[in-house]
């Protein structure tokens, strides 16, 4: 990654203290032979010391992307941040920040636990000099100290006999003990935040749901505020406090994460819950989201959504619509909640409750 970003000065003020990330008008996007990809546009959000933040969407909605930004990861060429670009964290703006100063940064305040932990982490090293050598360089401690908390860390996270695992080599782990080995290096520096990047992917229920306790316990114990990447709404409504869904590289809702999954305001976000298979569908037909996600070369004019909602009409093919207020604290990209939409509003509603019930009354006549 070059050593300064394209990016002018910060336009806007620190954020409040209670703060500790704030993105602003984020933009990413990638230049390929076929031209330019908007991989992230124009999205902000914030959130406080010690909470917990769920980003949601399908895959290619620009989930990872945003997290990949805000740790300074994305290679400048072939990625571009787009002017007016800002991401405040403690304080301190990190894209104007020199690449040496964000290296004291990463790792140490901010932490990622990434997607498959068998490719992040060095196949020809041991576990334990694999979280030493992160110690020694962000604590400037001795190789013995070092080596000493990384045991320390893999006891943390509930792996057996840490003295012994440390001295063992990534492949001679399960799946399940190599994500736990990705969260105690994330951890071995005890940051103000913590990014997972589906942290369960490809693992099963039973591993998946003591990874997300293990998240929680210890988000809990040091107080560290927590960013959850994933496309699985069962984990959101267990881990976090609030939601932003992504669609197509912009944010389509964003609220509290009772509001979002019971009273979802954007049509896009219906659909993901409505087909969730739950007790009263039973015996029915689940809902789905028709069509599929559209080419980023090839974005609908207006409404990303509008070639797939069911709700659709005139203006969402003519007007690109904004973040509206659905709520006290909530927020859907919808002409639906517009003054023109508020009919149209409340039919969408009622039709998202039946949808909520379908199969009740098959189940019950069977």
């Amino acid at each position: 990654m070059t050593e300064t970003l394209s990016t002018p000065a910060p336009l806007g003020a620190p954020p409040p203290r209670e703060t500790l990330l704030e993105v602003r008008n984020l933009r990413t996007s990638f230049q390929v032979l076929d031209g330019i990809v908007p991989a992230v546009d124009g999205i902000s959000f914030s959130l406080g010391r010690g909470q917990t933040l769920g980003i949601v969407g399908e895959s290619g909605s620009g989930k990872s992307v945003t997290a990949m930004t805000v740790m300074r990861l994305i290679d400048i060429p072939p990625g571009v941040i787009g002017e007016g670009s800002e991401v405040w964290f403690d304080g301190r703006e990190l894209l104007s920040l020199p690449l040496r100063e964000m290296r004291r940064i990463r790792g140490n305040e901010i932490a990622m636990i990434f997607q498959e932990p068998l490719t992040s982490l060095n196949p020809v090293l041991t576990i334990g000099d694999q979280i030493a050598e992160q110690v020694e360089l962000h604590l400037k401690v001795r190789k013995k100290e070092a080596w000493e908390r990384s045991i320390e860390a893999i006891k943390l996270v509930g792996i057996p006999s840490p003295e012994r695992r440390v001295k063992q080599y990534p492949h001679e782990m399960s799946g399940g003990m190599r994500q736990r080995v990705m969260i105690a290096m994330a951890l071995s520096c005890e940051p103000k935040l913590l990014i997972a990047d589906e942290p369960t992917t490809a693992l099963d229920v039973t591993i998946q749901a003591q990874i997300l306790e293990l998240l929680k316990t210890i988000q809990q114990r040091t107080g560290s505020a927590l960013m959850l990447i994933t496309h699985d709404l069962g984990v959101v409504a267990e881990m976090v406090d609030n939601v932003v869904v992504m669609y197509t590289g912009q944010i389509v809702e964003q609220g509290t994460v009772e509001q979002v999954l019971l009273e979802p305001r954007a049509p896009y976000t219906m659909g993901l819950i409505e087909s969730i298979p739950t007790v009263e569908k039973r015996g029915g037909r689940l809902s789905v989201i028709s069509g599929v996600v559209p080419s980023p070369f090839n974005l609908p004019p207006a409404c990303r959504f509008e070639p797939r909602c069911p709700y659709r009409w005139d203006r969402c093919r003519r007007v690109e619509p904004d973040l509206y207020p659905a709520g006290p604290v909530q927020v859907a990209r919808c002409h639906l909640h517009t003054p023109e939409g508020e009919g149209r509003r409340q039919a969408a509603l009622e039709t998202h409750r039946a949808n909520m019930t379908a199969g009740r009354a098959f189940g019950k006549s069977r």
